[in-house]
């Protein structure tokens, strides 16, 4: 009971003395809505507490709005009370000069409620109204320069900026900003100082903004004897007596200080003032330039990620045109970021989220993603190039299919033979029985060589091709693999043309004795009508080269490279007609390369194929050129 009596007697007093103060008192939310607007206030302005208190009074002219936003942001941050000489208006809208004290109306926790502003009227005499009248014209300039930094992005222009605006402001000599670094201030902006002591740093802990720091405040005025005017960064100014700084926070976190030097002016109330206010919108200026550099360095850092990436990557509008393309998506399909910028992609998209496998007009295949961005309503479109893999998938599909129809032939035929063996052994003639073995072992052959084929194929795709290099005579190995070939068609003819003096090659005979094989039955294989199959050999350079020309049904100028693939026999299935699972080609050329030699397709003048073969000639140094195609 007693500690209630207590708080209302101490109520009653506080009503008493707000009610009796000589001067406008005046309580305000965060808001800016009068909360108390005690009698003083009524007399002073001309407007009843009743239609004041919970709206928000007009009593700001509207030139020193930027003023009044100034002070309470001082006050907001921790600051400290303001007091200044301004202008305010009646109820009547007639001007009223006025002193006034803003301090900051806070919880028992130090929370902020609001704002309390203690006004009393201003002297008439002529230098409080020139006062009045420069100090009016200062807030106005203020209000530009905040306005002109403001709008102001980069940061190194945004610092020369508050450095000169500072000495007009002020009537200062010269000014500067200084950026704290760890343990140390730099000088990173002045004006009216010598360019060459832009950079120049000193001790954080021996500086004036050291000092400044550790009083508490947000400005400090040095002069005479006291101040340190000699500190590496000001010690070039000739005169200086006077040293005022204001610390500048960016985030709540002190970042720099503003420097106003004076040689011949003097600094006073107004001049400090001034370089607080300008300090405190510094802070807000140099934290917007900060968050724009992020930015850009951001985006930047972004761009170059896109532009590096050996995908293709595009940006779409919410409208599902192109914003972005990097180089890679020209390379992909060709389209150059001018052609496609503002227009649809060339290429078909998928759901956010899902994956389309598309063709592109010139045969490319690409897989292509796309992932919407909620906050943009963009939609980043990434492709690559898949085209030999699909290639491959379907090469591989095809060889499946080719397999096992060249195992089931044989297969077939061999269990029909054996199988009339076995049950009509007694009713067949010796002839024949014999036949049905011949077929059975020609059949079996066919199978081992398929086989071959297909162990070579797995050993040459996983490089593991062994060769044993010797010299050895390429002529000899051709006419023993050209043998008895003639009497194997009635429709073709073959020739041999090798030299006496051709030099030995340095390779492995064996590995040769199957390439020449493969050459010569896909000369066979691929002219179906008959013809000549011709076989020459010569010496070029440091190198022996053999051709095996038929005159058959050729190979596309698009397949000369695609037949020594595996799987792949020419570019459709009108050379499937001929069987083989399309390792042959692919198995000669591991072969010739394994040995330091070559095999390449060409046309043959006149019509069909030339298969040239090259080796390294005998005793030929291992580092000469490439070898001839």
């Amino acid at each position: 009971m007693s500690d209630d009596m207590g708080e209302n007697a101490d109520d009653g007093v506080a009503r008493a003395v707000l009610a009796s103060s000589a001067n406008a008192v005046v309580a305000l939310d965060r808001d800016l809505t009068v909360l108390l607007w005690n009698p003083a206030a009524e007399r002073l302005f001309g407007r009843p507490a009743a239609e004041t208190v919970g709206r928000r009074a007009a009593i700001v002219p509207e030139d020193l709005v930027a003023e009044q936003n100034a002070v309470l942001e001082r006050v907001r941050t921790g600051g400290g009370p303001v007091s200044l000489r301004t202008r305010r208006l009646r109820g009547d809208g007639t001007p009223v000069e006025v002193g006034v004290d803003v301090s900051a109306l806070r919880s028992a926790g130090g929370a902020l409620l609001g704002y309390v502003t203690v006004y009393h009227p201003a002297g008439e005499d002529t230098a409080a109204r020139e006062r009045g009248a420069r100090r009016a014209m200062l807030v106005r300039r203020l209000t530009d320069v905040v306005a002109d930094i403001n709008a102001e992005l980069e940061l190194s222009p945004v610092l020369d900026r508050i450095a000169a605006s500072l000495t007009e402001l002020t009537g200062a000599d010269a000014g500067g900003f200084v950026l704290i670094e760890d343990e140390k201030v730099r000088l990173v902006s002045t004006h009216g100082l010598p360019g060459g002591l832009r950079g120049a740093t000193a001790d954080l802990r021996d500086s004036l903004v050291g000092k400044l720091l550790r009083t508490g405040k947000t400005v400090l005025l040095e002069t005479g004897d006291q101040a340190v005017l000699d500190e590496l960064i000001w010690s070039r100014l000739p005169g200086l007596h006077t040293i005022a700084l204001g610390a500048a926070a960016v985030g709540g976190r002190p970042y720099g200080a503003l420097y106003a030097l004076f040689a011949t002016g003097a600094a006073g109330h107004v001049e400090l003032e001034l370089l607080e206010l300008l300090a405190g919108h510094a802070g807000i200026a140099l934290g917007n330039a900060m968050a724009y550099q992020d930015a850009v360095r951001q985006r930047a850092h972004e761009r170059a990620v896109v532009d590096a990436s050996a995908d293709g990557v595009a940006v779409l509008g919410g409208d599902g045109l192109v914003r972005q393309w990097n180089p890679a998506a020209e390379e992909l399909t060709g389209v150059r970021a001018a052609e496609v910028i503002g227009r649809p992609p060339p290429f078909p998209l998928p759901e956010p989220g899902a994956k389309l496998t598309t063709r592109l007009a010139c045969g490319r295949w690409l897989d292509v993603v796309g992932a919407e961005i909620d906050e943009t309503a963009e939609l980043v479109v990434d492709f690559r190039d898949v085209t030999r893999a699909k290639e491959l998938e379907e090469a591989k599909d095809l060889f499946l299919a080719t397999t096992g129809h060249e195992l089931r032939t044989p297969i077939t035929v061999v269990q029909g033979f054996a199988g009339t063996l076995d049950a009509r052994w007694d009713k067949l003639s010796d002839g024949e029985r014999r036949s049905a073995v011949r077929t059975i072992a020609e059949r079996a052959r066919a199978l081992g060589q398929l086989m071959d084929h297909l162990l070579l194929g797995a050993q040459a795709g996983s490089q593991e091709l062994k060769v044993r290099m010797a010299s050895f005579d390429l002529g000899e190995r051709v006419r023993a693999a050209t043998l008895g070939m003639p009497v194997l068609s009635a429709r073709h003819r073959v020739e041999v043309d090798i030299p006496r003096d051709l030099p030995l090659a340095d390779g492995d005979a064996l590995a040769t004795d199957i390439l020449l094989g493969q050459l010569l039955e896909n000369a066979f294989k691929y002219s179906p009508d008959g013809g000549l199959i011709r076989v020459l050999a010569w010496s070029e350079g440091d190198r022996v080269v053999l051709v095996v020309d038929d005159e058959g049904v050729g190979i596309p100028p698009a397949d000369r490279e695609r037949v020594f693939d595996r799987f792949v026999q020419a570019d459709s299935g009108d050379r499937r007609r001929f069987g083989g699972v399309g390792l042959g080609l692919y198995i000669a050329r591991s072969l010739a390369r394994a040995q330091g030699g070559e095999v390449t397709a060409h046309p043959r003048p006149g019509g069909g194929t030339r298969m040239r073969f090259t080796l390294r000639a005998a005793g030929a140094h291992i580092g000469s050129d490439t070898p001839s195609r």
